[in-house]
């Protein structure tokens, strides 16, 4: 190894300065340089009530980042590190959830209840005692753990620590990343990119299971802000979107359909790409949407307006349940629970499924092909490891509503007017089971 002298070890690695702001690119000033990374790294922070030795090793990881614009292997090495604080996370959080004692099942059958400083702790005498079972979730059931990583996630799901079904694939890509990184088999180099990256989704899932959500983030995000929304279309099928409060100022729109609805539209900040695509009976909009009033003319949106009193408010938007209906070839789209119990004996025909996704997308395809592929890969009940979906329930139009009741969705029935905006979006699916 060749020796360094200290002015050596002071410069700056010059792969560091070619990422800007605009991304890769030009090569940076090192002052403009380290300015950039540590704006970067400084976005993310842990919640106060974090575990002091997640948070040590979190902030550990910070400091080290900066150094990278000295030594560019350093991005990789917090990187790799990064993946191995996850499991930190998770014991310190499980330790705190249970206040320091758990009752467990042996092989035996025999329960057994135990007291433990730290997780460490806990493992040894849970192996002792040939533990195979502890009670997760808000049933508490006896659940098989085995303290390992994958034992953590799945007692964080259940404990309702984790959130997203999207996630759940995410989860298993980086227990696979921490295997890699715990268990190396060759060289690999990361970039400032993917270590800030790696930093943010670890910071993201530690305040998570602290109860902390992310305001904007990628994995585990706080509820989004909604405010009223008018939607317009004309009969060539033109469509307009406006904040409620610029209502008054849409002109060159005499003779167009309006309705007023609660959405996501925060022009240059946050909006729903699906607006467009609204529809007061089925779930067609990324976000949560409820129609407010409507459908009627400017001029009668307006006047409604004076006299309501809307704001903005916040909405979840990840494991929501939505009911969707099969009947003879037709699969319909996603409903929410609340909708579909309003249905008529007519229109309640059929099967039903009662579906956890993050988005009526996610649920559609989930469904679609437990109908029509015959060697599917999907789980018919439970959550399913090819797509993100979880199956509550499959069966009567009654079973599916008392599923979604138990997953804590609201099934007292909302009769909404039937409206929707101009769109290729149809309300059925021709399938072949």
């Amino acid at each position: 190894m060749e020796a360094l002298s200290l002015e050596e070890l002071r410069e700056m690695d010059a792969r560091s300065l070619y990422f800007t702001p605009y991304g890769f690119g030009g090569r940076m000033a090192p002052e403009d340089a380290l300015a950039f990374q540590q704006h970067v790294i400084s976005q993310h922070s842990l919640a106060d009530d974090v575990a002091e030795g997640t948070r040590q090793r979190f902030e550990q990881l910070r400091h080290v980042y900066r150094y990278g614009l000295l030594c560019y292997d350093l991005f990789t090495m917090v990187s790799d590190a990064a993946l191995l604080v996850f499991e930190q996370a998770l014991r310190d959080r499980f330790v705190e959830f249970h206040g320091g004692t758990v009752t467990f099942r042996a092989s035996s059958g025999q329960e057994h209840g135990i007291a433990f400083p730290n997780y460490a702790d806990f493992m040894k005498q849970y192996k002792a005692h040939s533990g195979t079972k502890i009670k997760m979730g808000s049933d508490q059931r006896w659940t098989g753990f085995n303290g390992m990583l994958d034992g953590l996630y799945r007692w964080a799901r259940r404990e309702g620590l984790l959130r997203g079904q999207r996630n759940r694939s995410r989860e298993s890509v980086l227990k696979e990343l921490r295997n890699m990184a715990a268990h190396p088999s060759g060289f690999h180099l990361d970039s400032p990119v993917d270590a800030a990256r790696r930093m943010s989704d670890l910071a993201e899932v530690i305040n998570q299971l602290w109860g902390c959500p992310t305001p904007g983030g990628r994995l585990h995000p706080a509820p989004v802000d909604r405010q009223p929304v008018a939607i317009g279309w004309n009969e060539a099928g033109s469509i307009t979107i406006c904040q409620a409060a610029n209502l008054q100022s849409a002109g060159g729109t005499d003779g167009w359909e309006f309705v007023l609805v609660q959405a996501v539209f925060s022009p240059g900040e946050s909006e729903d790409p699906t607006l467009t695509q609204f529809d007061s009976l089925f779930e067609n909009t990324t976000y949560p949407c409820d129609l407010m009033w409507g459908p009627g003319t400017r001029a009668q949106a307006l006047a409604w307006l004076e006299k309501a009193e809307l704001g903005p408010d916040t909405r979840g938007h990840l494991d929501r349940v939505f009911l969707l209906r099969h009947d003879g070839k037709s699969l319909y789209l996603p409903q929410r629970p609340e909708v579909a119990a309003g249905l008529s004996a007519t229109a309640s025909a059929g099967t039903w499924f009662a579906i956890r996704a993050d988005t009526p997308s996610d649920a559609f395809v989930h469904v679609r092909a437990l109908i029509t592929e015959t060697t599917t890969r999907h789980a018919t009940a439970g959550e399913c490891r090819q797509c993100a979906a979880d199956t509550l329930k499959r069966g009567t139009w009654e079973q599916a509503i008392t599923a979604a009741e138990q997953a804590g969705a609201s099934v007292k029935p909302r009769h909404l007017v039937d409206v929707r905006a101009p769109s290729w979006m149809p309300r059925t699916v021709t399938v072949s089971s």
